[in-house]
């Protein structure tokens, strides 16, 4: 089946442009037709079943419609040219190098797989368009590949014929990897590069079995190490799980480092929060030089180190290796194996619609990385240079490009953050925020055990969530899934106060200091008495009288006898509660907030008192419940509070802090200065050889710059 390219965007005044990747995808698919060609559909008998194929589905019509609990039987003969992956682009294929003129080839959505069928939806019949995934059935595979001898093969599933095709050196070895503390390597470095040199025309067939799974895919290369390492679960009935990892020499010595420790590390944190890992393999394969994808029991993952190259003109550190990485690729390594392998849980496990819903997964499981990554190391660089992903995700919920994250997958403007950040970013509120981890722990271990090879969809998940812990979460829900709203919580105004006494004797005194303190001199005043500007009464004494020796803050007897009579009307318990509070002395403060992001959601709020005590607490969502765009709230303290701070452990993603605190802050940066340069052309001097450096240096510049790939299964 071939397409044409797509290259869409807005129309808009930029130039039409055209991307390498996109070019060499339409010549490959001019020349090349890809996709699947069948040969053979036909019954158990043999007898040809009519079928019609439309875009990526096929509609096999059987004889006659099949009663409840009936079965049948499908055979199918197809086949299909394998993508150059690199060029192509693709989530299978294979990848050709030429300086040993070897190949890695990694097969996945390489067979016809049943369309799921649900009792909410029915056939989910949407056509594969490349982003969205699938939603697909549980089943039993026997698989068998037939391969070049040399070659090193992982799939999903058990290898049943390991004694044909494994010599007696591998077997020993992966014996002792399963009580191993560290990974062993099955197939070492050496051997691989000896296996890759060498090569051989004889075929072998690995045959692999597979139960309860969605689907299968496989990977095989004479260029493959194998590392391997038992992990022991506490419980279950799958209690040993071999984790390994395949990967060529051009993939050291990042991936003998990190691989199956990543793999491992996975599923101990997923399994605190769902369920023990239910397979007897778990695996990681490099195949790309970035990004990641995900299948049962297998993954295939990017990321390898490059040649260290030192800035020109300057020699390399001492003691630097011949190969290095980047900060990049250590932690984008690490990153997508936890990514990939925790999407074995969720969706492959808790098999929800990721077609139709990508927080089920992508949401989900990117949040359960995030977990993880922070319980590998501190400050880990989960989010580009992020550590903190509310930090990270107010750039995306303030966009134009944003579409709430209930939307359909191919129709999302900007997959990656809304599919991935997002989600994450508002489980991460509920755990630490909103519910509190043993609450939302124990609910979202709670919805993972229910649904386990099951097919849940959002009002699951919600529904869960919320009677497993107690907690109403319509609001939640609301906002951070439904809309496009963003946080962004103001400080509008502080007003302090002091409870009057109702004794004039007491109060009015008082209310000309607070006046005096308040309002200003009048400034005309101010200047006539520095001018030395004679008054009239002084210079006649005889027009001063009564008012000129008592202000309007002085009490009088009519003020005493409505104090005395308001006193007297008071209830006894009213009463008591003025004197209490005159004998306190209390503060009291009205600290108005504004929404001005539209999102709810509970305010952490930081309070320092005057003499530089801090306190600080969370102010329910319930509280916007009756005004969601302002609201006023009243403190009480036996202490003068000099500053009130909205979120400052930045819990919330709020999108503007510069509205956050009462009083106003400076906030601190660091500016980098910078000078115009006008360089002239200089048409005489511009040799054949200097334009060759040109192009050196800038070629030396584009090699090191850092994109951090945003392409995860």
């Amino acid at each position: 089946m071939s397409r044409l390219a797509d290259e869409v965007a807005e129309e808009s005044a930029t130039p039409d442009t055209l991307t390498f990747g996109t070019l060499a995808f339409q010549q490959d698919l001019n020349k090349t037709e890809y996709g699947y060609e069948l040969t053979r559909v036909a019954d158990a008998a043999g007898k040809p079943l009519p079928y019609t194929v439309v875009d990526t589905l096929m509609r096999i019509d059987l004889p006659k419609p099949l009663a409840s609990g009936e079965g049948t039987v499908v055979n199918i003969d197809w086949a299909f040219n394998i993508l150059n992956e690199p060029r192509v682009g693709s989530r299978g294929g294979y990848e050709h190098f030429p300086e040993s003129d070897t190949n890695i080839f990694f097969l996945a959505q390489w067979h016809p797989r049943m369309v799921a069928y649900s009792d909410y939806d029915g056939w989910h019949n949407k056509p594969f368009l490349g982003r969205g995934e699938f939603t697909l059935e549980f089943g039993n595979f026997d698989v068998e590949i037939t391969v070049p001898e040399d070659h090193v093969v992982s799939a999903t599933g058990v290898l049943d014929n390991p004694r044909e095709v494994l010599t007696s050196t591998q077997r020993r070895r992966l014996k002792t990897a399963e009580t191993a503390d560290k990974p062993v390597f099955i197939v070492t470095p050496e051997e691989a590069l000896e296996n890759e040199s060498e090569g051989t025309n004889k075929l072998k067939t690995r045959h692999f079995k597979a139960e309860t799974v969605r689907d299968i895919a496989w990977s095989s290369s004479r260029k493959f190490i194998w590392d391997a390492m038992g992990h022991r679960q506490p419980d279950g009935e799958q209690p040993l799980v071999m984790a390994m990892a395949f990967y060529p020499n051009e993939a050291e010595p990042i991936w003998s480092s990190y691989s199956t420790h990543a793999v491992i590390h996975t599923m101990e944190v997923y399994s605190r929060f769902s369920f023990d890992y239910p397979y007897p393999t778990a695996q990681s394969v490099n195949t790309w030089k970035s990004g990641g994808m995900e299948y049962p029991m297998i993954t295939f993952n990017g990321y390898r180190p490059t040649p260290y190259e030192p800035p020109e003109g300057e020699e390399a550190p001492s003691g630097a290796p011949d190969e290095t990485f980047s900060r990049r690729v250590k932690y984008g390594l690490i990153g997508v194996i936890i990514h990939e392998v925790g999407h074995i849980y969720f969706p492959i496990v808790v098999n929800s619609d990721e077609r139709q819903w990508t927080l089920m997964d992508e949401g989900l499981n990117t949040f359960l990385e995030y977990v993880a990554e922070l319980e590998w190391e501190e400050n880990y660089p989960a989010f580009r240079h992020h550590t903190n992903v509310l930090d990270y995700i107010t750039e995306y919920m303030t966009s134009e490009n944003q579409v709430p994250i209930m939307t359909q997958s191919d129709s999302v403007l900007n997959l990656g953050p809304n599919a991935y950040s997002k989600p994450a970013a508002a489980f991460t509120v509920l755990r630490e925020t909103v519910m509190g981890r043993e609450l939302f722990d124990f609910a979202v271990r709670e919805y993972a055990q229910r649904w386990t090879f099951k097919r849940p969809t959002p009002s699951d998940f919600f529904r869960t969530m919320e009677d497993a812990s107690g907690v109403d979460l319509d609001w939640f829900w609301r906002g951070w899934f439904y809309s496009t709203d963003h946080v962004d919580i103001a400080i509008r105004d502080v007003r302090e106060y002091k409870i009057a006494s109702d004794d004039p004797d007491v109060d009015y005194p008082a209310n000309r200091k607070l006046e005096q303190a308040n309002v200003p001199e009048t400034l005309a005043q101010q200047r006539n008495r520095e001018a030395g500007q004679p008054l009239r009464i002084d210079r006649y004494p005889e027009l001063k009288d009564f008012y000129n020796d008592n202000d309007r803050f002085t009490p009088s007897n009519a003020d005493r006898n409505t104090a005395m009579e308001y006193r007297d009307s008071l209830e006894d318990w009213e009463r008591d509660a003025l004197d209490q509070a005159i004998r306190d002395d209390d503060f009291i403060y009205f600290v108005s907030l504004e929404n001005l992001g539209g999102l709810v959601m509970p305010v952490p709020l930081e309070i320092t008192y005057a003499d530089g005590e801090t306190e600080f607490m969370i102010l329910p969502a319930e509280l916007w419940r009756r005004h969601a765009d302002a609201v006023r709230k009243m403190f009480i303290s036996d202490k003068r509070i000099t500053s009130f701070y909205i979120d400052p452990r930045h819990e919330i993603a709020d999108a503007d802090r510069s509205n956050n605190a009462f009083p106003s802050r400076i906030s601190l940066s660091r500016l980098s200065l910078y000078r115009k340069l006008r360089e002239d052309r200089d048409l005489l001097a511009d040799s054949l050889q200097s334009l060759r450096g040109r192009r050196s240096r800038l070629c030396r510049l584009a090699r090191r710059v850092s994109i951090r790939s945003a392409n995860r299964g």
